[in-house]
């Protein structure tokens, strides 16, 4: 029997609250994805990590898009995968204790793994 490759887009977000367009973005088209039948992986890098600190996405909104947190909640039920930069939030001293449950901190290593399985990569 033949294998059915799921296809796989990864996006890289780089703008947290500051721009809550550019950081809702990243997560309307991952749950286009998902809806689609793609896995779809999120990876939260530079200004973005202050996004997955407790309390912090549930305070951005972008005039013409879903708050972010129903983005991101959506995101999780779908079953995305959100990933986080461990250096980003060592920069920024955000402790893992700080940080929304369904984040999963990575190095440079994973991120890279991430782009060679994806079928498609894009950034924010």
């Amino acid at each position: 029997m033949d294998e059915v490759k799921v296809e796989k887009i990864v996006i890289i977000a780089t703008h947290g609250g500051e721009d809550p367009e550019r950081a809702s973005l990243p997560f309307v088209l991952a749950n286009a994805s998902l809806a689609m039948d793609t896995h779809a992986v999120v990876i939260l890098q530079g200004t973005a990590v202050t996004l997955a600190k407790k309390g912090c996405y549930e305070h951005v909104f972008a005039a013409g898009l879903p708050p972010l947190k129903d983005l991101v909640d959506s995101f999780i039920e779908l079953g995305g995968t959100l990933l986080i930069c461990s250096p980003c939030i060592q920069e920024r001293h955000i402790t893992p204790d700080m940080l929304v449950e369904t984040v999963r901190p990575i190095k440079a290593a994973r991120v890279v793994m991430e782009l060679l399985e994806a079928s498609a990569t894009l950034s924010y």
